[in-house]
């Protein structure tokens, strides 16, 4: 499932940063809480919430998609 999937990615790509998912969220501004159930592939996340966190990585979207 492409939710899961890019869950995974995310928390791949953070876990490089070396910040926590609590930092992370910070630093982009978004709910610990929430961004906790992207990372499990529990949300239907936004596309302009996707670009935060890309942003946040300092990836580009097809970045963030890549292996998908």
């Amino acid at each position: 499932m492409i939710t899961k999937d890019l869950g995974n990615r995310i928390r791949e790509l953070r876990q490089k940063t070396g910040l926590s998912q609590e930092k992370f969220a910070l630093k982009i501004e978004m709910d610990r809480t929430y961004f906790a159930s992207v990372e499990a592939g529990r949300r239907n996340i936004s596309i302009c919430n996707i670009k935060k966190i890309a942003d946040g990585l300092g990836v580009t979207l097809s970045e963030l998609f890549e292996g998908l």
